[in-house]
């Protein structure tokens, strides 16, 4: 059986350093099983957030060899073990032990986006008619398992730490999808240049290319909330025609 050393980041809020373990590691292992039999076999106290080892949880989010993965959906045999594997927690959150982060902000964040807002039911039975293209526009959405990689990638709330201002592409991806459905009345596009930081997204894909559920964060939740942002408020001709409107109202 082979063996593979893994580089493990080891301390309490945000103090540490790494520690190499040498396990054995066999076919079809993927991170997680490596790091749960360091911890059975060398390193009872490590602290590693899972549940469903399925990728459907998002618990297990890590930063291993750099890059911010699911340790359940990372298999050995796509890492390079004749070097360190480092595993360390994610770095746009506080660091609680070794790979485990506090994400709550991101649950404060959540609250403050306003919540979904139907509109009147519109066939006589009392329910609603919808397009079916309608539908599966944000449909992708909802894949989203809250793992916070893409979080943990963007620079605003990485590097600047910024979360004060930018809300980061998860919910912006929540409000996306809140604002293109089909049902929903609810108006967030003054929040989200005001109140959620749209304007601080640089479109750089980041999120995109780590997110496990292969949501196109970028292209299809975030330009497309950013032109409803310009339109409301820098396009000369919405702003002449919305001026309009309001004399006329007055009238």
């Amino acid at each position: 059986m082979a063996t593979a050393t893994f580089r493990i980041w080891r301390g309490e809020k945000g103090q540490g350093r790494f520690q190499d373990y040498t396990s054995e590691v066999s076919e079809g292992m993927v991170v997680l099983d490596a790091v749960h039999q360091i911890q059975a076999e060398q390193a009872g106290d490590l602290a590693v957030r899972w549940n469903c080892k399925a990728g459907k949880c998002g618990s297990c989010s890590a930063e291993i060899n750099g890059m911010p993965k699911l340790m359940c959906m990372t298999r050995l045999n796509t890492l390079p073990l004749d070097r360190p594997v480092t595993v360390e927690p994610m770095k746009a959150f506080p660091h609680m032990k070794d790979l485990v982060t506090d994400v709550s902000w991101n649950y404060e964040v959540k609250k403050r986006i306003p919540k979904f807002q139907p509109r009147q039911p519109d066939a006589p039975d009392g329910t609603w008619r919808i397009a079916q293209e309608d539908v599966e526009r944000v449909q992708e959405f909802r894949k989203c398992i809250e793992c916070y990689l893409c979080q943990d990638v963007c620079h605003v709330l990485r590097d600047h730490h910024m979360h004060e201002q930018f809300i980061g592409p998860r919910f912006l991806v929540y409000a996306a999808a809140l604002e293109m459905h089909p049902l929903d009345v609810g108006d967030r596009v003054e929040d989200l240049r005001n109140q959620f930081g749209i304007g601080l997204c640089n479109i750089t894909k980041c999120c995109t290319k780590v997110c496990p559920e292969s949501i196109t964060i970028t292209d299809n939740a975030i330009i497309p909330l950013k032109e409803r942002v310009v339109d409301r408020f820098f396009d000369p001709l919405s702003k002449l025609f919305r001026v309009f409107s309001n004399s006329k109202s007055k009238d």
